[in-house]
């Protein structure tokens, strides 16, 4: 395989979605409403966490956080992706700018898979073990929780990006995807990837399975201990405050195991692009969408504040 020069300066260029004038334009426009909508959606999360006492729980704490987590992680993103549909020549990103761009976007997806996690054993806890919540999850261990994550994120993601600059890149080589995704990065090397790919499914395991795993022995219990109450009222109470929790771990550890669970032999680009506007682009906009839906305690403060918004402009 033909090398470039290692001593100068490596440029990847991103594959364009089309080359039709029309289609770029639509791509643009959906995308650039889907990233807005994102902002709008989980920054009103917080808002509304913050001013609302009532949701100064341990369950909303965390949901605040993953609600921050979305808006870092699509502004990782869709800023260069919108600026790679609009432009009519391909965009181009330096060797060092691709690992920056996959190093938080490591970081800021493991934390969201880990804090999915964590809401998954929150619920355990305040189902089957109700009498003794606030003792387990009192406010210092959820601050001790949030701060482990992002201490082993954080390592997730200076590994892999150390990683990947490393590799003997060949120059001016095309990504075929809208940003610097690991896998469709290391196929562009032109040396042995295998001790790369092989560190990159381990993280893929620690980060994606392990915390699967987690979250399904916990909603075992949890509907052992559901199906144990007596009263119907009770057992649906118990069910929807999950319901929306169970939608996002669908949503997300579904769409990224299909991406980094799967053998590197069987990684297809072009579906790989297509999940990957899943869970980039459309995962961060329901995230808010089905918390604000399915949790009757988000919609009412929601609700309140639109009320008080409306009041407040009529005076």
């Amino acid at each position: 395989m033909e090398t470039g020069n290692q001593t100068g300066i490596i440029q990847f260029h991103f594959q364009p979605f089309t080359t039709h004038p029309g289609t770029r334009q639509l791509i643009f426009w959906t995308f650039l409403i889907l990233y807005l909508l994102s902002l709008f959606g989980n920054a009103t999360i917080v808002l509304i966490i913050y001013t609302t006492h009532s949701l100064h729980t341990p369950m909303y704490y965390f949901l605040a956080n993953l609600a921050c987590l979305e808006i870092a992680y699509s502004c990782t993103i869709a800023p260069l992706t919108l600026a790679h549909v609009a432009s009519s020549r391909k965009v181009s990103i330096t060797l060092a700018g691709c690992g920056t761009q996959m190093f938080f976007f490591t970081f800021l997806g493991s934390i969201d898979c880990f804090l999915i996690a964590i809401m998954a054993y929150d619920r355990y806890v305040a189902i089957c073990h109700p009498l003794s919540y606030t003792v387990i999850m009192n406010w210092r261990v959820c601050v001790k929780i949030v701060v482990g994550t992002l201490a082993m994120s954080c390592f997730f993601g200076i590994q892999l990006s150390i990683l990947i600059l490393t590799l003997p890149f060949c120059a001016n080589k095309e990504i075929n995807n809208f940003f610097c995704d690991v896998p469709v990065v290391i196929k562009l090397a032109c040396g042995d990837t295998h001790f790369h790919q092989t560190v990159f499914f381990i993280v893929s395991i620690a980060v994606l399975a392990i915390p699967f795993l987690l979250i399904s022995i916990s909603y075992a219990f949890i509907v052992a201990a559901v199906l144990r109450i007596s009263s119907a009222a009770g057992r649906q109470r118990a069910f929807s405050t999950c319901s929306s929790h169970l939608m996002v771990v669908l949503l997300q550890y579904g769409s990224g195991s299909l991406i980094y669970l799967c053998p590197s032999s069987s990684y297809s680009p072009e579906e790989g692009r297509a999940v990957s506007v899943v869970y980039t682009f459309v995962t961060p906009v329901l995230n808010p969408l089905i918390y604000s839906m399915r949790n009757k305690e988000l919609k009412d403060a929601l609700i309140r504040a639109l009320k008080r918004a409306v009041l407040s402009q009529k005076k």
